[in-house]
């Protein structure tokens, strides 16, 4: 799976469970909302910086969002 898609699958895994819109996340890393969601689809590249401040905005660890195992069957397939 490409690692563009498996990061914006688990940002968005762990927006939703934190009870977070894109724009709050965006609002907590000083960016634009189309760019959070531009993230979650999978069309944007992530530097490390921007996975280490993803990471702080979610209050999760930095590899969590790059953790292809936690990605579910219809996350894959786009239909999450």
């Amino acid at each position: 799976m490409d690692i563009r898609k498996v990061f914006g699958a688990n940002v968005r895994r762990f927006r939703i469970a934190a009870g977070l819109s894109q724009e709050a996340v965006a609002e907590r890393m000083g960016v634009d909302r189309a760019y959070i969601s531009a993230v979650e689809r999978g069309i944007q590249n992530a530097t490390l910086i921007l996975v280490w401040e993803t990471a702080q905005a979610l209050k999760v660890c930095p590899a969590q969002l790059l953790d292809e195992t936690a990605i579910a069957p219809a996350d894959e397939a786009g239909t999450a």
